[in-house]
């Protein structure tokens, strides 16, 4: 007979990042729904439609994993591309309502997860296998990554040291295949706040780009961040 199993420490992590992110919205005023995020095209309104409903897709991953029943992340592109849009001009207790349930559906739900549900594997929307355990690495990005999108005074360099420690590789690897397709003059990176250092390309680099870990990271992830960074910042190819 399986058993609920323990906590994951980084869940944890998500419910904490998760009650910064809802005392940054009920901080904002009415106005602020309607005003530009750091994302271009979007309102910090469409940064918050997308944080709800994207709990609510990763949850339907965790349902997956739950049942063994196939629960796709989102019925379609075009459904998840039309509750963001729907949603982003509703008033702010809306918001605030909406990811304030959608969190605790998604955090409570994967509280009573089995060892092996977090075990089971599932697929994200791009079609990647992963096992469900690694859905808490993706909502944790999503929540603090677009906490810096929503252009309020969280920074990156507000990002908590571990989660800089994990982002800034995943980032340089995903760096590292857009190249692939899309190469680069090489250059290396280096932290000035920690030891990380690597390389973009596969020929020797030309130049290094240093700076704050969590500036690194976030150039990478193309939320600027740049004005701490040295050295000849190239301009990154697009994310796919």
């Amino acid at each position: 007979m399986t058993t609920a199993s323990q906590t994951p420490v980084q869940l944890d992590t998500v419910a904490e990042a998760t009650t910064r992110l809802l005392d940054t919205i009920r901080g904002l005023d009415e106005r602020a729904v309607t005003e530009p995020s750091a994302l271009p095209g979007w309102t910090r309104g469409h940064v918050l439609a997308h944080l709800a409903r994207n709990a609510d897709s990763l949850l339907n991953l965790l349902l997956w994993a739950h049942t063994g029943i196939e629960i796709p992340q989102y019925a379609s592109t075009f459904l998840r591309d039309h509750d963001i849009e729907a949603g982003a001009s509703r008033p702010l207790p809306e918001h605030l309502a909406d990811n304030a349930a959608a969190t605790t559906r998604f955090l409570a739900f994967a509280r009573s997860l089995t060892d092996d549900a977090w075990r089971a594997q599932v697929r994200t929307r791009q079609g990647r296998p992963i096992p469900a355990a690694e859905v808490l690495w993706m909502r944790l990005q999503e929540v603090e990554i677009h906490h810096v999108d929503l252009n309020t005074g969280y920074l990156p360099s507000d990002w908590p040291a571990s989660f800089v420690a994990r982002i800034l590789p995943q980032a340089t690897a995903d760096l590292t295949r857009l190249t692939a397709e899309t190469p680069l003059e090489p250059f290396a990176l280096r932290a000035t706040d920690s030891d990380y250092t690597a390389t973009i390309g596969t020929a020797s680099p030309t130049h290094t780009i240093s700076g704050p870990a969590s500036s690194l990271a976030a150039w990478l992830l193309g939320r600027g961040a740049d004005s701490d960074l040295t050295g000849d910042l190239p301009p990154l190819p697009a994310w796919k």
